[in-house]
């Protein structure tokens, strides 16, 4: 990270984890959501892979994910 975005790692790092068990449960389409909201560019080289990370995307699966723990779960 080379500037302060505003998100602390440890939210970042939380809200990667709590989507990675749930990732087999999406649909496609909400698969693909979650990919074009967090990834802005790839570059393939023949010895490496260089991911650029949308760093509003992550503040948006952040809140979504803070928001869908909040929510109270209907019995």
């Amino acid at each position: 990270r080379d500037r302060d975005d505003g998100l602390a790692e440890t939210d970042m790092r939380e809200a990667l984890q709590s989507l990675d068990p749930l990732w087999d449960q999406l649909f496609p389409a909400e698969q693909a959501r979650v990919l074009q909201l967090l990834i802005d560019r790839v570059v393939v080289h023949p010895d490496r892979l260089d991911l650029q990370i949308r760093v509003d995307g992550l503040h948006t699966l952040v809140a979504d994910i803070a928001a869908a723990r909040a929510e109270p779960r209907a019995a």
